[in-house]
């Protein structure tokens, strides 16, 4: 049964890859329709983050954000569905403007190790590839799915552009954190939600979050060996394709003292979130653990 899950996921990619580009936008933003149309735990689990995430906005104003959020992660799907069967360079087509391009080049070329931190808005398959062209062959973190033959899809398109990739397991985190000290590269998501040994509790929007401290172990107290950098590829209004966003870390987040670096993380991620939050991943349970015995939301 599994094996069969996995021929009709890859298959479901490879037909989506098909389509022309207006196409794959406009069936992405017509299963976020039916995403919201349809009762689902992921819309409610959105609804909940939402409700918390902005409590200034009247209910109106989060169902509506809602609807176009759902519309948006439908297009992440069908666009990573072409970001991963697609060679590279048709992808890199799709990326019509670079912001803070210069930024990763000066850590290259200064010969610092690169610790690209990214989250779950926009397309982050897309950005894969740019990251793995001007990153310097990075090593990938990821979460693999549980279907074999979809990982064993995913594993092989991740490294087209000569990169590697790292599941998150105990094996990965090492190999992530071996890059770094012989001055390599790492592309990191940094907003899942980790365990609670591996977190700790800090501002995310109106909500105290879970936040990881593995960005933070990495970078702290050397910002002259190590380059914290943030990666983003956000959507364009028009659908056309999208802009990349690079930005350095703010000084804090080399701070030796875990929580204000994963503060300074926190706060940076969230202003990505402030400017568009219809392109975040809010179907994520994000906020599962709370703190100090507070009520679960899910």
């Amino acid at each position: 049964m599994e094996k069969l899950k996995g021929l009709l996921a890859v298959g479901t990619l490879r037909a989506i890859a098909m389509l022309p580009w207006g196409g794959v936008q406009k069936l992405g933003r017509l299963l976020g329709w039916l995403m919201y149309r349809l009762p689902n735990r992921s819309t409610e689990v959105a609804r909940i983050n939402l409700t918390h995430c902005f409590p200034e906005q009247t209910k109106a104003e989060r169902e509506q954000l809602l609807q176009e959020n759902l519309k948006n992660i439908g297009q992440s799907f069908t666009e990573s569905a072409c970001a991963w069967i697609w060679p590279p360079a048709k992808t890199m087509q799709r990326i019509k403007e670079v912001e803070g391009l210069e930024i990763l080049q000066q850590a290259r070329a200064e010969g610092k190790a690169i610790v690209g931190i990214t989250s779950h808005l926009g397309n982050w398959e897309v950005l894969n590839h740019f990251y793995c062209l001007h990153g310097g062959n990075p090593i990938i973190f990821y979460r693999p799915p549980k279907l074999k033959a979809l990982d064993e899809l995913l594993a092989r398109q991740r490294v087209q552009m000569g990169n590697r990739v790292a599941p998150s397991t105990r094996e990965g985190i090492i190999s992530v954190i071996k890059e770094v000290r012989k001055g390599g590269a790492v592309g990191i998501p940094a907003d899942p939600e980790p365990s609670l040994s591996s977190g700790v509790f800090v501002p995310f929007l109106a909500v105290q979050a879970l936040t990881s401290k593995f960005v933070a172990g990495m970078l702290a107290g050397k910002p002259d060996r190590v380059a914290g950098i943030f990666l983003h590829a956000v959507r364009l209004p028009d659908d056309s394709g999208f802009k990349v966003i690079i930005e350095a870390a703010p000084d804090d987040m080399y701070s030796t003292d875990t929580p204000t670096a994963v503060a300074a993380m926190s706060r940076t991620l969230a202003s990505y979130v402030e400017r568009w939050p219809e392109q975040y991943m809010w179907t994520m349970k994000r906020f599962r653990r709370r703190p100090d015995n507070e009520k679960r939301w899910y």
